[in-house]
């Protein structure tokens, strides 16, 4: 199987990498990136890619890949609300489009998260963008899509680019994961059920927090 990764060099990405290098149904991993990764592997084909707004140099990755999993994202404490919206909203939008018009056949993954509001009226910047992006997605008429809704995601390799609120929760999931593990998930079992998820489209849709962990605790 030969997938295309976006947002490789960050926390859920890079560990979605790290497991497909490790699965054997993966023979290829294209990771659509605006910088070096620090991962390399004979399975990896690294593409820089600066312009997440317009795919015209790069349509022609999206011919023969099975499936995309859309990992870009950043929190909405490190960048200002327009930016915000250009990258969680904007820029899966646009790459979904030209995907779709490359391959019908592609199989989307989109990472959203808990909370995700499709009725887009949250006072939650967060959860109104992430649903406004399901919503868009789930218009375009994808053969497969999958969305993905992880609650707090426990990294295994610490990220030296996550925000300072994240940093300063880190020594507090063991103790999330202890008494309300459905609000937690690691990010190799994330990774896994991603993978799985792309392998083994189900028949639903959306996949909450549980059902995430539920697949990527099977291996």
């Amino acid at each position: 199987m030969k997938i295309l990764i976006t947002g490789a060099t960050g926390m859920a990405g890079s560990e979605v990498v790290r497991q497909a290098i490790l699965d054997p149904g993966i023979d290829e991993i294209i990771a659509l990136v605006r910088r070096p990764m620090e991962i390399t592997h004979p399975k990896i084909r690294t593409v820089l890619h600066k312009d997440f707004l317009n795919y015209d140099t790069v349509a022609a990755l999206f011919n023969n890949v099975d499936a995309c999993l859309w990992c870009l994202g950043i929190s909405q404490l490190q960048v200002s609300r327009k930016e915000y919206e250009r990258i969680t909203y904007d820029y899966a939008v646009a790459a979904a489009k030209a995907m779709l018009a490359v391959n019908p056949d592609i199989h989307f993954l989109f990472l959203s998260g808990d909370s995700a509001d499709r009725s887009e009226k949250s006072r939650v910047l967060f959860a109104r963008l992430k649903g406004r992006t399901e919503n868009a997605l789930l218009q375009m008429g994808f053969r497969h899509l999958t969305i993905a809704r992880p609650d707090a995601i426990w990294p295994k390799h610490k990220n030296p680019r996550a925000p300072l609120a994240y940093k300063l929760a880190f020594p507090f999931f063991p103790l999330v994961e202890r008494f309300t593990p459905h609000k937690i998930i690691g990010s190799v079992p994330l990774a896994r059920a991603l993978l799985h998820l792309v392998k083994h489209p189900g028949e639903q849709h959306t996949y909450e927090n549980v059902e995430l962990r539920r697949l990527g605790d099977k291996k």
